[in-house]
């Protein structure tokens, strides 16, 4: 009987030992997250998108201008950075690695990587109107191909 109590404690212990090596790793790689966070101005960048759809929203509908601020609050509080960061760290904790964390904020907090963090968006915005525009200009094709009709070479 005290053989049994022995390994059950024995067990017990190896237990509370793997679980509280675990939650460090866990605690170091969710630092690693805050720091990505902070290097990529993450919290800024959410406010940014939620400000974006609610000017988006008042453009579409300007009678809506008279209800901006509470269009404002409830986007805030379904998608900001509050309502997000928990989720967001997260995904970030099941797709990177702390090693892999340590290795993106290394590059992050170099002049080059924060170029990329301001550079980046308006990349992106240059390359979405590039499709656009090359849309626009081939539509044309696109309206052939549906009609059963061969485009012109």
């Amino acid at each position: 009987m005290k053989f049994n109590y022995l390994i059950n404690l024995i067990t017990a212990l190896l237990l509370c030992l793997t679980s509280a090596s675990l939650l460090a790793a866990d605690s170091s790689q969710r630092e690693q997250i805050e720091t990505l966070f902070r290097l990529t101005q993450m919290e800024k960048k959410i406010q940014e998108s939620v400000d974006s759809i609610v000017q988006l929203q008042i453009r579409q509908n300007p009678q809506l201008a008279q209800h901006e601020k509470t269009i404002q609050d409830f986007f805030t509080k379904q998608i900001g950075w509050n309502a997000l960061k928990n989720d967001i760290a997260d995904m970030y904790m099941k797709t990177f690695t702390e090693k892999e964390l340590e290795e993106i904020n290394a590059f992050y907090i170099t002049p080059a990587g924060q170029k990329v963090i301001t550079e980046l968006p308006q990349l992106v915005q240059q390359r979405n109107q590039l499709a656009m525009t090359r849309i626009q200009q081939n539509i044309g094709e696109l309206q052939q191909l549906i009609g059963g009709q061969q485009p012109a070479p």
